[in-house]
């Protein structure tokens, strides 16, 4: 590794943390004004809270990232153009429908179009053997879903905190120790400084949240991480990481469309959702979340510390069991209380 490259991805992240903060200081009395966030059939909160926070998360990445992509150690420039353009195409598609609500068709054609010009740029392959239309077709899928469940899992403070503080905290570790290449590591490092400036102010309760402006980029810049890490040889990493919010989100919709529900509305049934239903407090939820990425990212160094498949099947047995007890927790009612008459001596 070049010597100046772990001073560059350290130093992004305070920089993007302090830019993140700073610009949600002098955004927020106009949010409060123009974008509140009133309660419907999916919010967590009760009263209008204004969002957008978004805006400052992902002008901080764009800047910072590309603040130091011209420097020799990074490299990558044509890629993180390419990235950089279609997140923030993806952003002003969630200001928009922030402010004044989009049909659902529209939002998944741009969402389609903007994955689809990144992953058509894409380099390298992760599916040698197979037909290259076929390897971008499953790559476009898999990156339009994961801008929606980053969406739909972004419904509760801190939620979004919890699990891209550790999943890009490891990634940036990854560049650091070289599995990673210098480009994503600096991406990671930029949006885990973006999203720790936007934390104290999505801290429940909280008094910003992120907006559309913000989960679709995320979800987008993220998925073109774990792709990068699938292509350097972490496919099992790539998949351990993000377990929690592909899980929830994956089953949800899998037994909304079971029941015949329509699932592009609104609803309150992803499992941390329930949680709060079933008696769990936010703080307690996030916790919960934020220790299973722990324990997923240490999972996910494991297997590119010993490369070999007893590693990677024990790794990626042990994270889905680790995530199906975290949704049977947060899946299950509380335990009645005891009668009166039980209690009494």
């Amino acid at each position: 590794m070049p010597s100046a490259l772990p001073t560059l991805l350290l130093l992004a992240v305070p920089l993007a943390a302090a830019l993140s903060a700073g610009l949600i200081l002098r955004l927020f009395p106009l949010l409060q004004r123009y974008a509140l966030a009133r309660p419907n059939a999916r919010s967590s909160h009760t009263v209008p809270t204004p969002q957008g926070g978004g805006i400052a998360v992902v002008t901080a990445l764009v800047t910072i990232s590309g603040l130091f992509i011209a420097a020799p150690e990074i490299g990558g420039r044509p890629d993180w153009i390419w990235l950089a353009g279609c997140a923030l195409a993806l952003a002003v598609l969630g200001a928009v429908d922030d402010i004044r609500p989009l049909p659902a068709a529209f939002r998944l054609a741009v969402q389609a179009a903007t994955v689809g010009l990144l992953v058509w740029h894409l380099d390298g392959r992760l599916l040698p053997e197979a037909p290259l239309w076929l390897e971008r077709g499953l790559t476009l899928l898999a990156g339009l879903w994961f801008v929606n469940l980053t969406n739909f899992m972004d419904g509760l403070d801190w939620m979004t905190v919890a699990e891209f503080v550790p999943v890009t905290a490891t990634l940036l570790l990854l560049g650091l120790a070289g599995p990673l290449p210098p480009l994503p590591a600096l991406v990671a490092a930029s949006l885990l400084g973006a999203v720790l400036g936007f934390a104290p102010f999505n801290r429940p309760v909280a008094r910003l949240f992120l907006g559309d402006v913000g989960s679709l980029p995320i979800g987008l810049v993220t998925a073109w991480l774990l792709w990068q890490l699938a292509v350097a040889g972490g496919l099992a990493a790539a998949l351990l990481l993000p377990l929690t919010y592909l899980a929830d989100a994956s089953l949800t919709l899998i037994a909304r469309a079971g029941r015949g529900e329509r699932v592009w509305e609104a609803h309150r049934g992803h499992y941390y959702q329930r949680a709060t239903v079933n008696g769990l407090r936010v703080p307690g939820i996030v916790a919960r979340v934020f220790v299973v990425n722990l324990a997923l990212a240490a999972l996910a160094a494991a297997t590119l510390l010993w490369p070999s498949w007893p590693v990677t099947l024990a790794a990626l047995a042990a994270g889905l069991v680790l995530v199906a007890i975290l949704l049977r927790r947060f899946a299950r009612a509380p335990a009645p209380a005891p009668a009166e008459s039980a209690v009494q001596p």
